[in-house]
């Protein structure tokens, strides 16, 4: 009997508890907005007079909130952004590190061929007697780590949008952490490709995750810079991995290799920490329905000012109106749907954008080094000029930012970028015709315009290409569209790094320096491409890109017509159900919250 009374006594407080909790719900701004839009798809068909009057009320209110958080993006400088969010910054800065990581990873692979005791332990002995990792196998492991990158960027597309980004990265790291130990424990060849497999895999996830977040936690006016700073990261990763590998050539045991291996450890643990505590992306809770959580997300992102004024409410009704007007032409999110629609058209953009990172003739200039032995440079000399391409690369993403920060648009960017590539080209091809006197001497010019040559590219195509992929997909559809495009950089990566070795060895083609006119022609292509195809994303929030997609405007002609979102027919019904979803949420997790603390079950 006193057990029953008790129970019905605690049953009692917790139902005043939660009466008292819908009761002060229920005053606040968000709450009182919620059910009054939510009136109106019960008076917009004919309801009660009332109902329909407070909800239109309310829905005018949300419009104008919408209004204001636009308007506000729009008018941030970029000194106003970096004051408002510098935590979105180092957030974003945090999990670009994950292509540190994985520039250094992807490094060692590549230049361990020239260590004579990775030779020993997995290549062959010539007859000649020195040792060599066969080409299949070098090819091999290279094309290995490939494919698992490839099944890392679908099983991405897939698990970011399920489960989150900051969930997604912490497994992935987990992953590398655990098949580290294969690389550095390899007794075998057929070992270091099933590592390359494996360690692929959250690679590939890397790749594109870091674009989308940077993306998405920062405003318009900072876009550019976030994003394009994973290309940076890739150049650093690649600086560390040379590094490292220049102080291991006095060694002649096996832990000159086991060593750069080992340091792999040294990324994923650190950066764990540090991600758990990272706010998630306020785009993606707002696509699964969780706007407090959103707005509590964009609060972490940011520092109030003085000089700038920040709702995030508004913020949050800005997102909701754009997965509203998105909703007018991507109803799904699925990777078919990325092939549907006018989100054909920015799948293809997308794609095209990655490609030509690789068909601008990328994989030509890789062979800097190779030239510059050709003209007398011992093995250290050639390490010192990788180091200092890698350092190159890294001084091209400030100069993009530069540029950017001079009102020069990704669109211009990448587009005279390719004209300066394609005339780059045509002159390492005229170098070919240099007398066989002067062979030395042309292949020193012709490292030295290499390198000339990736400085050019990283101040515009190389960085410029990953704020494009990130502005032009839908919010929907962005993980699985940047997805897909590095699926076919990838591809066109395969096919370009087994071509261009045929080019340049003396031994199968021997075009050397004429391989210059071949990709030269190729960059031609990617120039007429880009002029009719790739539109001016700059200054536009997501929603104004959706409108011009939606609107088929041409992309010669992006950047010069006006739009304004709120003048274009939204389906209500996705503002009243985000909202109406959101409140159950919210009602539930108090609801349970209660209970748990009264030591109730449901």
């Amino acid at each position: 009997m006193s057990q029953t009374l008790t129970m019905a006594a605690v049953a009692d407080s917790v139902n005043v508890e939660l009466e008292h909790l819908d009761h002060k719900a229920s005053k606040s701004s968000a709450d009182i907005e919620i059910r009054n839009i939510s009136n109106t798809g019960a008076g917009g068909a004919g309801g009660s007079g009332g109902g329909n009057g407070s909800g239109k009320k309310a829905l005018a209110q949300f419009l104008d909130s919408a209004r204001q958080a636009t308007e506000k993006e729009h008018s941030m400088t970029l000194k106003q952004g970096l004051k408002m969010y510098p935590k979105a910054i180092l957030w974003s800065m945090l999990i670009s590190t994950c292509i540190v990581m994985e520039g250094y990873d992807i490094c060692l692979i590549n230049n361990f061929y020239a260590f004579d005791q990775f030779n020993r332990k997995y290549g062959q002995q010539l007859p000649d007697g020195t040792w060599e990792v066969p080409a299949s196998w070098q090819a091999g492991l290279s094309n290995g780590a490939n494919v698992g990158e490839l099944i890392g960027l679908l099983i991405n597309g897939w698990a970011s949008e399920r489960f989150g980004y900051r969930y997604t990265v912490i497994t992935c790291l987990a992953l590398i952490c655990a098949f580290t130990s294969i690389f550095f424990t390899a007794q075998n060849v057929e070992t270091l490709l099933v590592a390359e497999i494996l360690c692929g895999i959250p690679w590939g996830v890397f790749q594109t995750l870091t674009i989308t977040y940077a993306s998405e936690v920062c405003p318009v006016a900072m876009r550019g810079y976030l994003t394009t700073y994973v290309n940076f990261c890739w150049g650093l990763g690649q600086e560390i991995g040379i590094g490292v590998l220049m102080s291991m050539l006095k060694r002649d045991d096996e832990w000159s290799y086991r060593i750069p291996y080992a340091l792999q450890w040294m990324w994923p643990v650190p950066l764990m920490i540090g991600i758990w505590f990272a706010p998630e992306s306020p785009w993606w809770l707002v696509r699964k329905g969780r706007l407090e959580e959103a707005k509590h997300s964009l609060e972490r992102l940011t520092t109030k000012t003085d000089d700038t004024e920040f709702d995030a409410d508004e913020t949050v009704a800005m997102m909701v109106h754009t997965q509203a007007l998105e909703s007018q032409t991507t109803q799904g999110a699925t990777y078919w749907d990325c092939f549907k629609g006018t989100d054909l058209r920015r799948t293809e953009i997308v794609c095209m954008v990655w490609a030509i990172q690789n068909l601008s003739g990328n994989s030509f200039s890789n062979y800097s080094t190779y030239f510059l032995k050709q003209a007398g440079l011992s093995e250290n000399l050639s390490y010192a000029f990788a180091l200092g391409q890698y350092g190159i690369n890294m001084i091209g993403v400030f100069g993009a930012w530069f540029m950017m920060s001079l009102g020069i648009g990704r669109r211009s960017l990448y587009l005279y970028g390719l004209c300066g590539l394609c005339l780059m080209l045509l002159v390492l091809g005229f170098l070919g015709l240099a007398p066989e006197t002067h062979k030395k001497e042309a292949s020193l010019a012709t490292g030295s315009i290499m390198l000339c040559w990736a400085m050019m590219y990283q101040l515009t195509v190389g960085t410029v290409c990953y704020s494009l992929v990130s502005e032009i997909s839908t919010r929907r559809l962005q993980i699985k569209t940047v997805v897909l495009g590095r699926v076919l950089y990838i591809l066109v990566g395969i096919v370009c790094s087994v071509l261009t070795p045929y080019m340049i060895n003396p031994g199968a083609w021997n075009w050397s320096n004429f391989a210059g006119f071949f990709w030269a022609g190729v960059c031609f292509l990617c120039i007429i491409y880009t002029y009719f195809r790739v539109p001016e994303p700059m200054g536009r929030t997501f929603g104004e890109l959706d409108v011009l997609f939606r609107q088929n405007i041409p992309a010669r002609k992006f950047a010069e017509t006006e739009v304004n979102v709120f003048e274009e027919n939204i389906d209500t019904s996705i503002i009243i159900d985000s909202y109406a979803n959101a409140s159950q949420v919210s009602l539930e997790k108090s609801e349970a919250g209660v209970r748990r603390r009264a030591g109730v079950k449901k």
